[in-house]
């Protein structure tokens, strides 16, 4: 399975994780050098799984909030622990 977006593979990976209606790719299978830490808003921090969103840019075009990992889930969510999920203009397939 693969996350795209404006042509480039963001991650890409077999070992693929789906919860909640969203796959979840290993951190090892993401190019976290396409990815910077979004600031958090007040929703992000009542999220109780402590959720992190990420920005990705591809040749200095940003997609806000396009990516997200949870830094601490809790028992329901733990499948996704140190995965990273993808939404809005990424394509994943």
């Amino acid at each position: 399975m693969q996350a795209s977006v404006d042509g480039q593979v963001v991650a890409q990976s077999n070992d693929i994780v789906e919860c909640q209606g969203y796959q979840y790719f290993p951190r090892a299978a993401v190019r976290l050098d396409l990815l910077e830490k979004a600031e958090k808003t007040a929703d992000d921090h009542a999220c109780p799984h402590g959720v992190q969103f990420y920005d990705v840019i591809i040749a200095g075009r940003r997609h806000s909030r396009a990516a997200w990992s949870y830094e601490a889930p809790q028992p329901k969510m733990r499948q996704v622990a140190d995965r990273f999920g993808f939404w809005q203009d990424v394509e994943v397939r």
